[in-house]
């Protein structure tokens, strides 16, 4: 397989996908839906041309290429990391065995299952995203939002490629279906509950990419284990990506912290709304409601599916070679908490297999606790004595053993009553959904930024802040 990308092709690619006519025209032909999806469901902003980056290769070094587009005539493709010949499988049944080329048919139905999933979150974060180019604090942001969506469909193209080339009718049929659902749609939404979320403001923006994005790169680092290659190799491609996508979220919310700790300071309040700032306590509501939504995207605490999944080979743990086990997990138990109905916690042993949706969020949770204290570091640098933090696991929750539980930020059972009394204090209001939005007002000139949000410490690939990312 070459590591160079062909972009004198109709379809961009590092899979030889000339030396297969049959799914070369199934891909030809699922194109042109495509593209009318990102037309009528991509960003309204239309521009001239976006200041992208796009991938010339799939080895370490010089694997992207920068330069302006004009994002209609951006080339999506279908790019893999390049096959290691002697790849083992390394944990389940099968571990030690050669990995997958091919599909096993026993599991078909678990692949197929797994990859639309996956495949499914890709263009839903683009329809949520859909209008937030006319409300851009700054060009540099605008062309992070530019480059997230197009990376974003460039990952459903991953998928559908998996789909086509690997499951026959079912494969296609449910290439066709991902382009049917849409976020938010009462009729045909998108599976998981996260991806029907409105994102309406950069602030929420800044929170998905940040928590759900990063929940993103966790679920693509256990598909990246697989013993299906295929599969194995185009997460492992597309993890390269998610990490700007990842990078856009900290560091905007790093600047929205930052401008309202400049306005605290300036002013000399806490109440920073009338000077054009979002308040800490606004920011922390948004934190509490996005972080919890991404919880709920790895399902419940206790699994057979998951444990099924890894005893298979089809789905691994986050970093499976690096763990000290015998990757098989039949002997192993851990701790679950539990909440109680009489308000108390109870702490079960379980078999590990069974945990590993848990043992998967407990990796996220672990790196979500970076960016907290990065913000952190912000605020006590300036001397503010307020403290963003993570909210319990069990807060807020809509899947698992919490759900059916009423769970404050601190971790404590209450009734409902006290729950819908503290809401307002936990949880975006439609008064701080508001304020916000009206604060979102687009700033397109050079080297300008709205009042809410501090400037970044620098620009993309060496270029400055005040660089024109974008034509419109």
């Amino acid at each position: 397989m070459p590591e160079k990308i062909d972009y004198a092709t109709k379809i961009p690619n590092n899979v030889n996908l000339g030396e297969d006519r049959r799914l070369q025209r199934a891909l030809e032909g699922w194109q042109p839906k495509f593209m009318n999806w990102w037309g009528e469901m991509g960003p309204t902003l239309e521009t001239h041309g976006v200041y992208l980056r796009t991938a010339v290769s799939v080895g370490r070094d010089g694997w992207a290429h920068f330069d302006h587009v004009n994002v209609p005539d951006y080339r999506w493709g279908i790019f893999l990391a390049e096959r290691d010949p002697g790849r083992t499988i390394a944990f389940g049944e099968h571990q030690g065995e050669p990995a997958w080329q091919q599909v096993p048919g026993e599991y078909r139905a678990d692949l197929q299952r797994l990859i639309v999933i996956q495949g499914d979150t890709e263009p839903a974060s683009v329809e949520q995203q859909k209008l937030l180019g006319l409300t851009a604090p700054s060009l540099y942001d605008l062309r992070n939002l530019f480059q997230v969506n197009v990376e974003e469909g460039r990952h459903l193209w991953a998928m559908v490629y998996l789909l086509h080339a690997y499951f026959g009718r079912e494969g296609r049929e449910e290439a066709e279906a991902l382009l049917h659902r849409n976020s938010g749609s009462p009729d045909a939404p998108r599976i998981l509950g996260a991806f029907n979320e409105e994102t309406a403001d950069w602030l929420a923006f800044y929170m998905f990419t940040y928590f759900t994005d990063r929940d993103g790169k966790y679920q693509l680092g256990t598909l990246k284990e697989s013993a299906f290659d295929p599969l194995s190799r185009t997460c492992e491609f597309m993890l390269k990506e998610e990490a700007h996508h990842m990078f856009v979220g900290t560091t905007g919310v790093d600047r929205v912290v930052q401008r309202s700790v400049e306005l605290i300071r300036e002013h000399d309040t806490m109440d920073i709304g009338p000077h054009g700032g979002i308040p800490l306590e606004v920011i922390q509501r948004y934190l509490n409601f996005h972080y919890t939504v991404s919880l709920d995207l790895f399902g419940s605490e206790t699994s057979t599916n998951a444990a099924n999944y890894y005893t298979a080979g089809l789905k691994g743990r986050w970093l499976e070679t690096r763990r000290n086990d015998d990757h098989r997990l039949t002997e192993d138990s851990d701790e679950l908490q539990r909440p109680r109905d009489d308000g108390t916690w109870e702490h079960d042993e379980v078999q590990k297999i069974l945990l590993l949706n848990l043992d998967l969020r407990g990796e996220y949770i672990a790196d979500c606790t970076t960016g907290v204290k990065r913000w952190n570091k912000i605020l006590s640098d300036a001397e503010i004595p307020f403290r963003l933090k993570l909210p319990h696991p069990g807060f807020n929750r809509q899947v698992g053993i919490n759900s059916g539980h009423h769970i404050t930020p601190d971790g404590t059972i209450v009734d409902e009553q006290t729950w819908q009394a503290g809401k307002k204090r936990w949880l975006p209001t439609s008064e701080d959904l508001a304020f916000v939005r009206s604060l979102m007002r687009p700033v397109y000139e050079r080297g300008k930024i709205a009042s809410w949000v501090a400037p970044p410490r620098q620009g993309i690939n060496g270029k400055p802040f005040d660089y024109e990312y974008v034509h419109l």
